[in-house]
């Protein structure tokens, strides 16, 4: 049975492929909020970076523990009656079932842009261990969330600012005084 709706989430997961802008948003909006930061690469076990670097997709086996130590991250936040945005891929349902399963109070903001807008960013990175080689791979998986799920969907066209004012909006969220 799913908990009562919460006004104020107490964690929002921002989510999208790799190159869709998770990190700068989340950051903004957390320090916009004055919430805790986190980001999902940061709960990667080193092998799975080792893969990543490599070139080699990670598999579902290799997924499970890190979307579990994403979601113990947001329980404890939860249990400490603190908020929380956090960053994870969460490109199919059976992910996100694992980090928003039926917590009200947990709210999914999905950056969804185009295939070339996202090539072109990848294109432009430098140091991150997401090689653009495994972007259609991250196409290929998505599977962009439902209504059931409560996302708010957000362009990645525009600039990352009005991307924070829109989740602000669209979610009612408190400002830092």
């Amino acid at each position: 049975m799913g908990e009562t709706a919460a006004a104020v989430p107490t964690a929002i997961v921002v989510m999208g492929v790799s190159g869709s802008g998770k990190t700068t948003v989340a950051a903004l909006l957390a320090g916009r909020l004055g919430w805790t930061f986190a980001d999902a690469d940061d709960f990667h076990p080193p092998a799975n970076v080792e893969k990543m670097h490599a070139g080699t997709p990670l598999t579902d086996d290799d997924r499970w523990p890190w979307l579990r130590a994403i979601r113990a991250f947001i329980d404890g936040r939860r249990a400490e009656g603190e908020h929380a945005v956090v960053t994870c891929s969460a490109l199919r349902r059976a992910y996100r079932d694992v980090l928003v399963g039926d917590a009200a109070d947990v709210r999914l903001v999905y950056l969804k842009g185009e295939h070339d807008l996202i090539a072109r960013r990848q294109a432009a990175r430098h140091g991150h261990f997401m090689p653009a080689s495994l972007m259609a791979s991250q196409f290929a998986t998505l599977e962009e969330p439902g209504p059931d799920e409560r996302p708010v969907t957000v362009s990645v066209a525009h600039p990352p600012a009005e991307i924070v004012d829109a989740i602000v909006q669209e979610l009612a969220l408190p400002e830092r005084p």
